[in-house]
């Protein structure tokens, strides 16, 4: 294998997380999510020349080394020999791939789809190959099924796409057009998140009171239309209050929890436009939407009130 250190990579490919921003738990019965792509923190593929025959990575993040033909069970290996099936290429080129990755791991940014798009973009840099967007997203896809059983589809076409999306379950994802860039600051509770057992609690909860969760699940809907309608209009002040909203409705259904709504009430009181958490909940993390000129108060206030880790990211 060459020595890295002295030889420049021939392909570079980075990819980002993804967030929540309306909709998570009401979307599992019909209703409309909302993500955005994280550019605050990223995926990252160097591909270099190699004196070994086949493909190796290195995860650096989790000091593993991988030889996709001979680890073939991981997923790693799998999403590399998924692209050569796809271009029918029988014999795989001697290079050496560095993965690495800011995205925090097992905290609903999508760190595991984020790997796998910035895997296949530079192996396909590297040996110069065109796959289209949707190809990309449909890859990243398969490795997904790995880690969800049966995922959304949110994770790989926000990251592959690195663009905003309008999901609703069983219909094609449609994506969001950012008149305006906006602000949003992604708080760690320092709680694990079990989005499983979160989801698992609100069927039940469902299933007694069926009519009252309905209307809870029909207010998030008219909530991400409206989240929808002020950011393809630009009017992003607007959708602050919907974020609160949100957060309200997600704490009547059971999901939140004292460490969240601390952040929450953190970030509003510092000067956010709203605020909620975002994806499984019970733990897990929180968003705020700030303006530039808060975005330095909002930060300090969240790991004042116990925040493990702040992400400033622009959604654009």
């Amino acid at each position: 294998m060459c020595d890295d250190s002295v030889h420049q990579p021939i392909a570079v490919a980075t990819a980002p997380g993804k967030f929540i921003l309306t909709g998570e738990h009401a979307v599992v019965y019909g209703t409309p999510a909302i993500a955005c792509p994280v550019a605050g923190v990223h995926a990252k593929a160097q591909v270099y020349p190699s004196d070994t025959e086949g493909i190796a990575v290195d995860a650096v993040d989790i000091n593993t080394k991988i030889r996709t033909s001979i680890d073939l069970d991981h997923p790693i290996s799998l999403a590399t020999n998924n692209l050569l099936q796809h271009f029918e290429i029988e014999k795989a080129p001697a290079l050496h791939v560095k993965l690495s990755s800011t995205i925090p791991i097992a905290a609903g940014l999508g760190s595991g789809a984020a790997i796998t798009t910035a895997l296949i973009k530079g192996l396909t840099q590297a040996m110069d190959l065109q796959l289209s967007t949707a190809e990309l997203s449909s890859q990243v896809y398969e490795i997904e099924k790995l880690f969800h059983g049966t995922p959304s589809g949110i994770d790989n076409t926000v990251i592959a796409y690195a663009q905003s999306v309008w999901f609703i379950r069983d219909e094609a994802l449609e994506p969001i057009n950012t008149v305006s860039q906006f602000d949003i600051l992604i708080a760690d509770t320092g709680v694990a998140s079990e989005t499983m057992t979160a989801v698992a609690g609100v069927r039940e909860r469902y299933t007694k009171a069926p009519s009252q969760y309905r209307a809870y699940f029909d207010a998030i809907t008219e909530l991400g239309h409206q989240a929808r309608t002020h950011i393809e209009n630009g009017h992003i002040t607007a959708l602050g209050p919907i974020l609160s909203k949100n957060h309200v409705l997600l704490q009547n259904i059971g999901v939140s929890s004292s460490e969240l709504n601390t952040l929450v009430d953190a970030a509003t009181n510092a000067g956010a436009l709203g605020a909620k958490l975002s994806g499984g909940g019970v733990g897990g993390n929180m968003i705020a939407l700030v303006e530039p000129n808060t975005i330095s108060s909002v930060t300090t206030a969240l790991f004042n009130a116990g925040a493990t880790r702040v992400i400033h990211t622009q959604v654009s």
